[in-house]
């Protein structure tokens, strides 16, 4: 497994959680969103957790995801309902409430769905 992120406080985040999970998870810090697939899908499965928050980067986002899921991958794309969720060209396949502390949200249950692109 392959997990990506340019924050480098994600690459300590995420061999934590493969611990806890008893998982190998090969960390890579750096920006994919550029890449062109190649005519195979390189990705059997693509997670993407929390990405729409910003909108240039949301763009970005939706235009690799798509071009990866036109070649084959497996999109999925858990969110909590940011701005720039492109939920026009996406299809909701689950939804889950969520109990959060009031220390960091406005609300004791928080929303939040998994999406897959529409192709």
């Amino acid at each position: 497994m392959i997990a990506s992120d340019i924050d480098r406080f994600a690459e300590t985040a995420i061999a934590m959680n493969a611990t806890a999970n008893e998982a190998y998870v090969d960390v890579i810090l750096r920006d994919f969103l550029d890449d062109l697939p190649a005519t195979e899908p390189r990705y059997d499965v693509i997670l993407v957790g929390d990405l729409f928050y910003e909108q240039a980067t949301a763009a970005r986002a939706l235009t690799f995801l798509e071009r990866h899921a036109e070649a084959g991958a497996s999109v999925l794309i858990g969110d909590p309902g940011r701005s720039y969720l492109p939920k026009d060209r996406l299809s909701q396949i689950a939804e889950y409430r969520i109990p959060v502390t009031r220390e960091l949200e406005d609300q004791e249950i928080k929303r939040t769905a998994v999406w897959t692109i529409q192709i």
